[in-house]
């Protein structure tokens, strides 16, 4: 007789992941999250920082908040302003988690070095301002693994790749797309980009060959924008709209553009899935801007390639998403993600664990993932060198590593000149009594020890600011650590 054939449960370790929100005091309260209509995170996280898209008037702002620093925002916690408009993205280094970038509404992308401690004032001055777009710039991501290389993209359908550290544009990408980028996504080494766009085209671009080495038209065929993003293993993930407006999710390989390994309907709400992927457990989330609820697929070899694992819901929708690093996760609770839910007024942090009995390292879920060490400099990614991230084993939990500044030396051509002397020639006959705006040679080491004085006074406000945020931070730790 043919054997029975029963279905058999898929097995994964990934099946039983939950979701499950922190409790009311671990988030993050009265923070005026920004309102602007444009389809990012408008949230950026790390292992030592928590960055939101603000409400702000008359300018562009986003809020830095210490990851420990939960509860209520006071209300004069200081902003980084810098933006003339709204600021529309913001992304952290991968290799320097005091560095952070955003783009915005005015035109320009600026580069921010965050101090360890909280100011007491506001940050007004980025490190580096990039400029080189004509419209708002909506989109950002740092290279994952050359040092100091950021790409932008703006309404003025540009990609441009910028080397941070000298403030240069490294390359430009136009002629590319025909109307609005609606996003861009880096593969693993950084040697190839995919973008989606208006024009419902998904393009896979070799950024320093500035070639489009594939392209898929209509991957989904409705209306709203389609979002993309690599796997791993080189393969592309979509979500976008069928023709009746359902939301789809695809999966692509380039070597066969032309038919998706996998396509599959899910619902018809209308907000536009952001994906969010671990490549160390091949897991992607959906969350949709504007829903209750993250889904969460594993991505394997194995037919149907996209399996439906679960579902987090909750009953209020998410205005936003930041998504931790894997270094930033805490190993000793089985942790594999760590979601940043926006609301009007607050922010969510939403675990995602695996249930586990052991207490001991699961090193199964924890594969040696992306540390914050570059693999390259720019120079060499720019002349054609690839490399893989550098990874760091996850064993005995990640600590962060000091602040780091990040210098930026602008190549100018004028730095090179001497400088200009003092403006009136030395060797006129004219007595110095009859021009007694030159300060004689007795008043000069008087007016450099008044401006030495103020030079110092500064330091010292300075240093008695920071000493001053240094206890509040302090005692911020220690009221906490009591509650």
């Amino acid at each position: 007789p043919p054997a029975m054939s029963r279905r058999v449960v898929r097995q994964s370790k990934f099946r039983h992941v939950f979701g499950q929100p922190v409790k009311a005091d671990q988030m993050y309260e009265d923070i005026r999250v920004s309102k602007v209509t444009w389809d990012s995170s408008f949230c950026a996280v790390n292992p030592k920082f928590l960055a939101i898209i603000v409400e702000s008037g008359g300018g562009g702002a986003f809020i830095v908040l210490p990851l420990a620093k939960t509860g209520r925002v006071d209300k004069n916690h200081p902003l980084v302003t810098g933006h003339t408009a709204p600021v529309l993205d913001i992304d952290w280094c991968p290799h320097n988690d005091n560095v952070i970038a955003s783009a915005s509404e005015d035109t320009t992308v600026m580069v921010w070095q965050i101090p360890d401690y909280v100011p007491v004032r506001n940050i007004t001055e980025p490190v580096v301002t990039l400029e080189g777009h004509s419209k708002r710039v909506g989109i950002i991501s740092w290279h994952p693994t050359a040092r100091n290389v950021l790409l932008s993209a703006g309404c003025d359908n540009l990609v441009i790749l910028w080397n941070v550290g000298t403030g240069e544009m490294l390359l430009v990408l136009e002629d590319m797309h025909t109307d609005l980028i609606y996003n861009v996504g880096w593969n693993r080494n950084g040697s190839l980009l995919v973008t989606t766009c208006k024009d419902k085209k998904v393009r896979v671009i070799d950024p320093r060959k500035q070639q489009i080495v594939a392209e898929k038209d209509k991957p989904h065929d409705g209306a709203r924008p389609i979002r993309a993003i690599f796997m791993a293993d080189g393969k592309i993930f979509t979500t976008g709209f069928s023709k009746m407006s359902e939301r789809q999710l695809g999966l692509w390989d380039l070597k066969n553009f032309e038919e998706p390994i996998a396509l599959q309907e899910m619902d018809t709400s209308n907000g536009v899935l952001l994906p969010f992927y671990d490549p160390d457990s091949s897991v992607v989330y959906l969350c949709g801007k504007g829903d209750s609820s993250i889904r969460y697929f594993e991505i394997t070899d194995e037919a149907p390639y996209v399996h439906y694992l679960n579902t987090y819901s909750s009953k209020e929708p998410q205005r936003g998403m930041g998504f931790m690093p894997k270094r930033g996760l805490d190993v000793s609770k089985c942790e594999i993600a760590r979601f940043f839910k926006l609301h009007e007024r607050k922010c969510e942090p939403i675990v995602m664990t695996v249930p586990r009995k052991s207490d001991l390292f699961q090193d199964d879920l924890y594969p040696d993932t992306p540390g914050p060490e570059p693999a390259l400099e720019a120079d060499e990614w720019l002349s054609g060198k690839d490399a893989d991230p550098i990874l760091i084993s996850l064993r005995d939990g990640y600590v962060p590593v000091k602040n780091r500044e990040l210098k930026v030396v602008k190549k100018n051509i004028l730095d090179n000149k001497p400088h200009p002397g003092p403006r009136r020639s030395q060797s006129t006959c004219e007595p110095d009594v009859m021009t007694p705006r030159v300060s004689t040679p007795q008043q000069r080491p008087a007016l450099e020890e008044v401006l030495e004085e103020i030079r110092a006074l500064k330091e010292m406000v300075q240093a008695q600011e920071k000493r001053i945020s240094d206890l509040e931070n302090k005692l911020c730790q220690f009221t906490n650590g009591t509650d």
